[in-house]
């Protein structure tokens, strides 16, 4: 009498025994599969100022208040989604370019990045271009945009839709052109913008992103190392 009363405990015990293990490993399978590695910033970095090189030689300097690294997205990219503030340099570590954006994406592989927002690309001596979407090719060493473009430099003012260039800013044209109008610089000269501090960023003047940031406003250029022009 006793073991009837006691088989039934036995047999519901050995039931759990198999069942129950089954249930655990279910529910981990689950949670990996909700996972999505592609989706999730393999690193995430805030307020960073850092050199970024390319086959030994350093290529710009980048400054952002925040920037994600996708490397396990099937096209690996990186974002800065609170703005981006760039020096380009040449060969001689000189800055040969300024860039600064509202956000931008960087695709690592095709090297490709897309400037977003506010655009602003100052060139040597007093060059500016202003855009709301700007792309940087670095394998075609090409600068376009399909989008509206205001530049200015020593003698006009340009405006239109679309532009080319390459990537020194030194050959470049605007493929539906609104207006050129001449600028009288000697009626615009003022005093020159104070000196940044040694060893900090510079951006160019006005830039919201630069203002937040506290980067100051660059040095003046010698006229003397202009070089290119408008095609």
């Amino acid at each position: 009498m006793m073991a009837r009363r006691i088989l039934p405990f036995v047999l519901l015990a050995a039931l759990a025994a198999i069942i129950l293990p089954g249930c655990r490993h279910e529910r981990k399978v689950d949670v990996v599969g909700k996972l999505h590695p592609e989706k999730m910033p393999t690193m995430a970095t805030k307020n960073i100022s850092t050199l970024i090189s390319d086959s030994g030689v350093t290529q710009y300097k980048i400054v952002s208040h925040l920037w994600y690294v996708y490397n396990e997205a099937d096209t690996p990219y990186w974002l800065f989604p609170k703005g981006l503030y760039l020096e380009k340099f040449d060969r001689k570590f000189k800055v040969i370019a300024t860039v600064a954006a509202d956000s931008a994406i960087y695709l690592v592989r095709e090297k490709l990045w897309k400037l977003i927002g506010k655009v602003e690309v100052s060139k040597a001596p007093r060059d500016l271009f202003l855009s709301e979407r700007l792309f940087w090719d670095e394998r075609q060493r090409k600068i376009y945009s399909d989008t509206f473009i205001h530049i200015e430099n020593d003698t006009h003012t340009l405006e239109g839709t679309g532009f080319v260039s390459n990537d020194q800013m030194t050959a470049y044209r605007i493929l539906h052109p609104s207006g050129i109008f001449p600028v009288d610089r000697s009626a615009l000269s003022g005093p020159a913008p104070a000196s940044p501090i040694p060893g900090s960023p510079v951006a160019p003047p006005g830039h919201a992103m630069a203002r937040a940031a506290g980067i100051p406003a660059p040095a003046a250029a010698n006229p003397a190392e202009a070089q290119g022009g408008a095609e």
